[in-house]
């Protein structure tokens, strides 16, 4: 017998046909998880339906969605009911969604929101501790795959834009177990090579691809990191941890190399700019200054500079007068004084002031020579003392009190009978 061939597309035509008038996938019901959903602008969503251990590509038309009460997102259960066939184009088997209800929200995106809210309650994503982005790194960093589109996206924006920067490259692995070790491994790396901003990220995929940058132990992290970090993960929708946590999020790959370095073409016109202004001011200040010294040139001073000398020579002519007419007035002043001292009694009769007073020390000295109870004693009298008191009084006495009898030569002892 001979074999008869067919094509592709006869292949695929047969299968639809099968699945076509196959009553058990004209109508059916699932119960699964979105994943890698897409809203297109024509209105129709595409997306992937799937469970714990298998999946199937869906895709609903927009007069379907349109019905559809509320947004799907990423880890989203849903109802759907819809019709199993293949699109002849790629030989894949999809549902076609005719209706989706909500039927709760998936296990990833519930862990999601539960880190998002813990970490955000701690702190890690306010804005007044990010730190910020040098405006002309000299060394960016890298931790991504060593392989696949963000890594050459990466490298050809920078090169593009600011080819003066040099990029270091920390291969990591960025989707599967043990993708969160391998990040924070790296984070930590970075800290050895002086960066001045280090980049974190992948491509796109689903919830589970990203899912790496959801854990908690790489936000914490991109959290305590010296370096300032921008966040790059997935496409422009996709919402990572990293994100909030990071100093700066960036929606693609390309979008974190454009945020990390400036544009050659703005630096230099940057530069142009700021030349120009300094020459301007540069004009300005020497017009300024030359404004100056032509005041200064023109002031009467300068044309007739030894006016300056005779005003000075004036007022020094000036004091010098004043100086010397004090001086005379204070000798003259002591010259009175000195005058009026000289016809005194003093200078005019010394001798006769110091006879007077020697007439009156003599007087003094008679007087007290009167008063000196020796002299008394002289004439025989004698001072009567008990307990070495004077007595003044016979009534101060008492029989058999012992007295001194003071002398003219000497002291007796007496006793009262």
């Amino acid at each position: 017998m001979k074999e008869e061939y067919i094509t592709v597309s006869e292949l695929n035509r047969y299968i639809k046909y099968r699945l076509d008038n196959d009553e058990n996938l004209q109508q059916v019901y699932l119960r699964g998880e979105i994943s890698n959903f897409k809203a297109h602008t024509r209105g129709h969503f595409y997306f992937t339906l799937k469970d714990e251990t298998s999946r199937i590509n869906a895709i609903m038309f927009s007069s379907n969605a349109l019905r559809v009460q509320f947004l799907p997102q990423d880890g989203m259960k849903v109802l759907i009911i819809g019709k199993v066939n293949v699109y002849e184009a790629n030989g894949a088997y999809q549902i076609y969604v005719n209706e989706m209800k909500e039927d709760g929200i998936g296990n990833l995106y519930v862990a999601f929101e539960q880190l998002k809210k813990k970490l955000e309650m701690e702190g890690l994503f306010d804005s007044s501790k990010k730190k910020k982005i040098p405006r002309l790194p000299k060394r960016i960093g890298v931790i991504t795959a060593s392989t696949g589109a963000a890594i050459r996206d990466i490298l050809s924006t920078i090169k593009r834009r600011f080819p003066l920067t040099e990029v270091i490259l920390f291969p990591a692995l960025v989707q599967g177990e043990n993708a969160k070790e391998d990040i924070v491994r790296q984070i930590e790396n970075a800290k050895n090579y002086d960066l001045d901003v280090l980049i974190v990220g992948r491509g796109g995929g689903s919830i589970e691809d990203l899912w790496a940058f959801n854990e908690e132990i790489v936000a914490r992290a991109i959290y305590q990191s010296s370096v300032p970090i921008i966040s790059a993960v997935g496409h422009e929708i996709d919402y990572t941890i990293a994100d909030f946590v990071a100093d700066l999020r960036a929606p693609t790959p390309t979008g974190a190399a454009e945020l990390a370095v400036p544009n050659q073409k703005d630096v230099r016109n940057y530069i142009l700019q700021l030349t120009i202004r300094l020459k301007k001011a540069m004009l300005n200040r020497l017009t300024y200054q030359k404004q100056r010294l032509n005041q200064i040139v023109s002031r009467p001073i300068m044309r007739e500079p030894l006016g300056l000398y005779h005003v000075k020579e004036q007022k020094f002519d000036l004091a010098y007068e004043n100086l010397l007419k004090a001086m005379q007035k204070q000798i003259k002043d002591k010259r009175y004084q000195y005058d009026l001292i000289k016809r005194t009694v003093l200078f005019k009769e010394p001798e006769k002031i110091l006879l007077k007073k020697q007439q009156r020390y003599i007087l003094y000295l008679e007087k007290l020579e009167i008063l000196n109870p020796l002299l008394t004693l002289k004439r025989g009298y004698a001072i009567v003392k008990k307990d070495s008191k004077v007595v003044t009084s016979i009534k101060d006495l008492k029989e058999n009190d012992k007295l001194e009898l003071e002398l003219k030569d000497g002291t007796v002892r007496a006793q009262v009978i």
